[in-house]
């Protein structure tokens, strides 16, 4: 199996997002340039979950996905604007030497079958997002969009998809974020969601309070 480029961040990205990107790292501009020779470019995006990439000695989760470059711009001297779009999910199976940039063997990780959601399971997520949103915005004075949380059609119609973007507008954390991402199932993912958005409803409230009495 051939090995994959990755770039490992200190964010969890999420099937659907857009990464734009300033390379200018010696190491990933060889990766950029490496990629721009495949018929699909695309580099593996994972977690750091402790440490930091710069200097070496991180530790990366071993779930992420596949960042697909759709424009770049070569700035020369080995710099480079990338946008990138999220894709498919991937586990990593081994992680290879990082020379000359960091490598893996990864596999496609599509979601295990589970549990049916149904439109209702979505629809039960949508109304915790909507409530958490207006709550936030109450305290602002402000007032909730009717299109809030409105995707595209093609996105409505495929549940794991329209669960993906839906959880990339939640403000949670990172660890939050890559639980979503690493849930085997959809129905687990619409389980660790549903608990992530509560949390941030929780603390959100208590923001509220702690405003309210001055403390």
């Amino acid at each position: 199996m051939a090995a994959q480029p990755m770039f490992p961040l200190q964010s969890a990205l999420l099937p659907g997002e857009f990464l734009p990107l300033r390379i200018f790292e010696p190491r990933y501009s060889r990766l950029v340039q490496d990629c721009l020779a495949m018929t699909d470019p695309a580099f593996g995006v994972v977690l750091i979950t402790q440490g930091r990439e710069i200097g070496g000695g991180d530790v990366r989760s071993d779930v992420g996905a596949l960042a697909h470059i759709t424009e770049h711009a070569d700035e020369g001297m080995g710099r480079y604007q990338l946008r990138t779009v999220v894709g498919e999910r991937i586990r990593v199976l081994e992680w290879l030497d990082d020379d000359p940039y960091p490598r893996a063997v990864v596999e496609p990780w599509p979601d295990q079958p589970g549990a049916p959601v149904t439109p209702e399971h979505i629809g039960g997520v949508i109304d915790k997002i909507l409530a958490l949103f207006q709550r936030i915005l109450s305290v602002r004075g402000g007032q909730l969009r009717s299109d809030a949380l409105a995707v595209e059609p093609e996105v409505a119609d495929d549940p794991s998809r329209h669960i993906y973007e839906l959880a990339a507008r939640v403000p949670m954390g990172q660890a939050d974020r890559y639980a979503v991402l690493a849930a085997p199932t959809l129905a687990e993912r619409v389980a660790v969601l549903t608990d992530a958005i509560e949390t941030v409803t929780a603390m959100v409230e208590f923001q509220i309070a702690t405003d309210d009495t001055g403390e």
